[in-house]
């Protein structure tokens, strides 16, 4: 079976979400999105119900369940790394955290050569245009309020939140009233993907109302095996469907299948080292190193401690409790699983030579990890930290020419001075924010690792016995000038290096993780990425003063100056 299209975007996650919208809107040419994964359907508990965030990663029905070869600095551990596959991809099963970075991020991608429309004033309006901030005020101009992403921000009033932001400012840290705004630097509520006690994934709030259009078609359980690509261009692709192959013309053809699935695609099509493409069973069509190198993610660990009090969510974990706490979101989508209880954070900077935050918190109210288990207490609570640009890389290779084998994956956590300095830094300074008097009447002691881990070498070798992935791999077919001889796409165009119609719109063409959560830095990716592709004049940049530590006074507003 063979059809042709105008624009074949891969993948229907956060970036591809947005594509299938802003590329079909006009009207004028045929767009195909496919997904490997099934639909997000409206009645899937899993991934609609906010607090149920824990249970669709490692469930092949919602994940890709990719892990990491043996890492050389975490005792051969491999890391797992869940990864949405499914209508929305990660952007339907992750934590809903909204998380900008810090403006420097974007001053730092605008730095290289070739990026300098990447800068902070240049990404602001796509942040903004993407943005609707129900809890903003319509007159703040760091925040867009128009937007199909409704984000919703903390409350995190309960006591132990008020408790964690005030022993923050007792051990000299900041308060802020938006991490995303004209201060990161700080400690306060997050902005989140959940809007009415539901998850506002990427497929919500972009895709699903693109898809009455009659240019726009969405298939999902459409597996991309292989990207056509004859003389420099990229012509069409296969995919398999209900076990039978297809093949699709493509006027253009977008890679937004995300940081692991991107490269490894690219790859597969001949796109990448050539000799290692050649010892895979692959015929190199194009020359760049790049793919699949720069590897980078965060790594954190859980700081858990017990509290003496009955104020946590611990007692949403028991199953006694699981109906009514169920019947309320299903009845008025209130309650313990309207949110995702990631409701409060902060960032801070963990020593002086650093000029913007390394560090980031996310604190909540109930000990529990990724994969469901639960402190043995009444009642607890944890903070989720680790360093947010650490200078350790990694590289992704497939193994052989089959696109159902994973590829591997090494990060290299832990394998640099400044990332292991980062972390004794991450867990002494959270420790003195843990031992300020306002936490004293709700902590009962440090569950994990607990008072035995003192030293640095204890302190690392708990790292790289407990830490996990906070799930933001990145950088794999990075940005760049061509003149650089690991960059993958074009800057300006989006373009892959050296190929015609074929394109990278997705985590992998960050060339530098952003220190925060990384699914906002991606929808501003893709917001800007499409007017690129529409030949649309670019919104204006936005030159706006923001907060810089040694040139704001500690107490400044968040109003520009």
């Amino acid at each position: 079976m063979s059809e042709s299209y105008d624009i074949v975007i891969i993948g229907a996650g956060s970036a591809g979400s947005i594509l299938g919208n802003r590329l079909s809107e006009d009207g004028t040419k045929s767009v195909l999105v496919l997904e490997a994964g099934r639909s997000d359907y409206p009645w899937d508990l899993l991934i609609q119900m906010p607090a149920a965030l824990p249970f669709p990663a490692g469930k092949s029905l919602y994940d890709w369940k990719y892990e990491s070869d043996p890492e050389p600095y975490m005792h051969g551990r491999r890391i797992k790394h869940a990864r949405g596959k499914v209508l929305g991809g990660s952007s339907s099963i992750n934590g809903m955290i909204y998380q900008r970075g810090n403006p420097k991020d974007y001053e730092r991608w605008g730095a290289d050569e070739g990026m300098d429309k990447w800068d902070f004033a240049h990404c602001l309006p796509y942040f903004k245009r993407l943005e609707n901030t129900i809890d903003s005020d319509k007159s703040d101009e760091y925040r867009g309020h128009d937007g199909p992403v409704k984000l919703t921000r903390g409350p995190a009033t309960s006591p132990l939140f008020q408790a964690f932001f005030e022993a923050a400012s007792e051990a000299g840290h900041a308060r802020t009233p938006d991490v995303n705004g004209f201060r990161q630097e700080g400690f306060g509520p997050f902005d989140k993907h959940v809007y009415n006690g539901r998850r506002m994934s990427t497929s919500r709030a972009y895709l699903r109302p693109a898809m009455r259009r009659k240019n726009l078609t969405v298939r999902t359980l459409s597996f991309v095996q292989h990207i056509d690509i004859e003389n420099g261009k990229a012509r069409g692709l296969t995919y398999k469907r209900n076990g039978k192959e297809h093949y699709v013309s493509a006027g253009e053809v977008i890679l937004s299948g995300g940081a692991i699935n991107t490269p490894q695609l690219l790859q597969l099509s001949g796109v990448g080292d050539p000799e290692h493409l050649r010892s895979v069973g692959v015929q190199p069509k194009v020359n760049l190193p790049g793919v699949g190198e720069n590897l980078q993610d965060h790594l954190e660990v859980y700081i858990q401690h017990g509290c003496p009090l009955p104020v946590s969510q611990q007692p949403s974990l028991k199953l006694k409790n699981m109906p009514w706490i169920g019947l309320q979101w299903l009845l008025k989508r209130q309650g313990p699983a309207a949110t995702n209880h990631f409701e409060g954070g902060g960032f801070v900077r963990s020593n002086e030579d650093v000029d913007y935050p390394n560090l980031m918190y996310h604190f909540l109210p109930v000990a529990v990890r990724y994969d469901g288990e639960k402190a043995p207490v009444e009642h607890g609570f944890q903070v989720h930290i680790g360093p947010m640009y650490s200078d350790a890389r990694g590289s992704l290779k497939i193994q052989s020419n089959d696109p159902k084998a994973h590829p591997s994956m090494i990060y290299n956590y832990l394998s640099t001075e400044q990332d292991r300095r980062e972390w004794v830094e991450a867990v002494r300074v959270t420790r003195e924010i843990m031992q300020q008097p306002a936490m004293k009447p709700y902590n009962s002691g440090e569950i994990s690792p607990g008072p035995s881990v003192q030293t640095e070498e204890e302190i690392l070798n708990w790292v790289a016995e407990d830490a996990e992935t906070a799930l933001h791999p990145s950088c794999t077919a990075k940005m760049g000038a061509k003149s650089d001889p690991m960059a993958v796409v074009d800057p300006e165009t989006m373009k892959v290096h050296g190929l015609d119609n074929l394109r990278v719109v997705d985590a992998s063409a960050m060339p530098y993780v952003t220190n925060g959560n990384i699914h906002a830095p991606v929808l501003m990716l893709a917001e800007k990425a499409a007017d690129i592709i529409r030949g649309k004049k670019p919104l204006e940049p936005e030159y706006v003063d923001y907060y810089q530590h040694g040139v704001h006074p500690a107490d400044a507003g968040t109003v520009k100056v």
